[in-house]
């Protein structure tokens, strides 16, 4: 028996050399659309993600969104405060799932999203890929995703392990959240290199890029340009995005201004775009070399 004889469905499921157990259909996401976002870390993925559940809490749609990050604030504006993760509550009951009900691990927040907060393992301890399992395990076992239209990972930072690219698996369309700078650019590059290892075997297509807090969107657009893929939407660098955050509020609970009611037209535009289905995106990925020599500077 070869090393690997005792390990299921491995063979090229996940990207050359990768020795990640395949999805379990028995966690697999139907009826719903899913979407996974991603980028660097601190590039703004939350606000990004709980605007767009908002926005699509007030077009009508069902929404749930999961939280992928030990440090459980993807869902805070939505609710006003930092919730519990699904993998504490599950130590809690010695991981007894059938012991939980669904208002353990789930909050109702604006809009009636639904809101639930992975977590993630201790530092240097666990997968973020078991974790993201057995929270939608736990959500199907309870039938909460039955009646979701819209589900939305947030996952954390740019990590591209096989463990934070879990979310990959269940998704239809993978956004990347990026600013107008080198660093956000080359963070978005690998993004798309661990999205398309997915796409060999799983449903999931990039839909695009939103370029978050940035003035300007020269370099992204420059970026995209070299590798064929494309910039979906923009946010400049408003206040009332900040004021948001410290409030523990999205944009559409802000009293309304000119930069708030302009943020809520984005996310409304965007959450439209997405919902009604976007191009599948098959961009090529640069090699480190050339990205330094695209966008360093001399």
């Amino acid at each position: 028996m070869s090393p690997r004889d005792d390990i299921p469905d491995l063979k090229g499921r996940d990207g050359e050399g990768s020795v990640q157990v395949h999805l379990d259909p028995d966690t697999k996401i139907e009826g719903a659309k899913v979407f996974s976002v991603y980028g660097k870390g601190g590039i703004g993925k939350s606000t990004t993600s709980s605007n767009l559940s908002a926005a699509f809490a007030a077009m009508g749609k069902r929404v749930l969104q999961i939280g992928c990050d030990p440090k459980h604030d993807s869902t805070f504006t939505l609710t006003g405060k930092l919730q519990p993760t699904v993998i504490d509550i599950l130590k809690d009951v010695d991981f007894h799932a059938e012991e939980l009900r669904p208002e353990d691990f789930v909050t109702v927040g604006w809009g009636g999203v639904m809101c639930v907060e992975a977590g993630g393992p201790p530092a240097g301890t666990g997968c973020g890929g078991y974790v993201v399992g057995q929270t939608v395990k736990l959500l199907k076992q309870h039938h909460l995703l039955d009646d979701a239209d819209v589900v939305i990972f947030d996952v954390l930072g740019d990590v591209v392990c096989g463990g934070f690219a879990a979310p990959l698996q269940h998704a239809d369309r993978a956004v990347i959240v990026t600013a107008n700078d080198f660093d956000s650019i080359y963070a978005m590059n690998r993004i798309i290199a661990a999205v398309q290892a997915k796409s060999a075997n799983y449903k999931v297509r990039l839909a695009g890029c939103i370029a978050n807090r940035s003035r300007e969107t020269n370099e992204v657009d420059r970026f995209c340009d070299r590798v064929g893929f494309n910039r979906i939407g923009h946010m400049p660098d408003y206040d009332a995005i900040r004021r948001s955050r410290l409030k523990k509020k999205t944009l559409f609970e802000m009293d309304a201004d000119d930069e708030v009611l302009a943020c809520r037209a984005e996310y409304m535009r965007l959450a439209e775009l997405l919902y009604s289905g976007t191009e599948p995106m098959n961009p090529a990925p640069l090699p480190d070399r050339e990205i330094f020599e695209l966008l360093g500077f001399d």
